[in-house]
């Protein structure tokens, strides 16, 4: 516990406390030479600012919550970087949090931000959370919801349209002569996951083929590994020419194990694209086609409908921002 208080700074530093208040939160307020001896004696007492206390001092918080459903998809991790560099310049800090799809860890940092008293909750949710999203907002901190979520029309949004996304992928498959399509993703209890192979059956359907669905438990490199494996366990007679990944994360996996460890060449013998466009898309040794989603304009976009809506409580009209998705061609998936 943290024994320091502002007084002891104050004796050190030869200041007043008040300076001490001033040098902390107004900055602007106190000279540059006053704040570094006020910052050096913070440093050498191991003060640290009581956050709670200063809260009830101002009447409101300024941390706001994160609730993402996979940080080692770097999608999220793009967005979260984006999120909080917005926050920042708005004077906010930002709690955040990975529920791995865990339905009990999600309850966990809702609780967490309940307590914390986040002015304000972006979050991509795993299980229903309607209640508590209600139950935040009577008490005054609104919520933005990132992705499309049915059923949750009251609150505002910001989302890639999904089903054009699966459509513009297939339909680049088909485009190039694949007819043995095949979507590997999930779990498709996930309203993106669904809205992809929505938007993959319809472009699929089309053309009067057959699209091939692989569910698997999670999206992770080792989620594509395993799915590659198994297809090639089941012989070349059988493989697709074509995948369709949930992901880039699944979709490099899948590469790794089909033509790094398969042999298969790619595009030739199978086509890959997968789902995101993230930096390690651009970067692999073999660049993977993929449906981009501006990860940084989502999460920026998402942070100020939130800001718009603590600002005018009750005033601010529920958006949903839906983006266009866009099909990046690399060699994967090439002509």
């Amino acid at each position: 516990m943290n024994s320091v208080s502002m007084h002891d700074v104050a004796a050190l530093a030869g200041v007043s406390q008040a300076t001490v208040s001033n040098a902390i939160n107004r900055p602007h307020m106190v000279r540059a030479a006053t704040i570094e001896r006020v910052q050096a004696a913070m440093d050498e007492l191991g003060f640290v600012r009581n956050d709670a206390a200063r809260q009830l001092k101002i009447g409101r918080s300024t941390s706001l919550g994160l609730l993402l459903v996979d940080l080692a998809n770097p999608f999220f991790t793009e967005l979260a970087r984006a999120v909080e560099g917005r926050a920042d310049a708005h004077g906010y800090s930002v709690l955040l949090g990975d529920s791995n799809e865990s339905e009990t860890r999600e309850a966990s940092y809702f609780d967490l931000f309940e307590e914390q008293r986040v002015e304000g909750l972006l979050i991509a949710p795993v299980g229903a959370i309607a209640q508590r999203l209600e139950r935040l907002r009577k008490r005054g901190t609104p919520a933005v919801l990132l992705g499309h979520q049915p059923g949750f029309s009251d609150f505002s949004s910001v989302a890639l349209d999904d089903v054009a996304g699966g459509r513009l992928a297939v339909g680049h498959l088909l485009d190039i002569g694949r007819r043995r399509v095949a979507f590997v993703g999930g779990p498709l209890t996930l309203p993106q996951m669904a809205d992809r192979v929505r938007g993959a059956r319809r472009a699929a359907e089309e053309a009067g083929q057959t699209l091939r669905v692989i569910e698997t438990v999670a999206r992770s490199f080792e989620e594509g590994e395993r799915v590659g494996a198994d297809l090639l366990a089941q012989g070349r007679a059988d493989l697709p020419d074509a995948i369709f990944a949930a992901n880039d994360v699944v979709a490099l996996g899948i590469l790794k194990a089909l033509h790094v460890d398969g042999g298969l060449r790619v595009p030739e013998d199978i086509a890959v694209i997968g789902y995101d466009d993230v930096a390690l898309a651009r970067h692999s040794l073999l660049p993977l086609a993929s449906v981009r989603q501006p990860s940084a304009r989502i999460g920026e976009t998402a942070l100020d409908l939130l800001l718009a809506e603590i600002d005018d409580p009750g005033g601010a009209e529920t958006s949903h921002v839906l983006f266009t998705p866009e099909l990046v061609i690399r060699d994967s998936a090439a002509a």
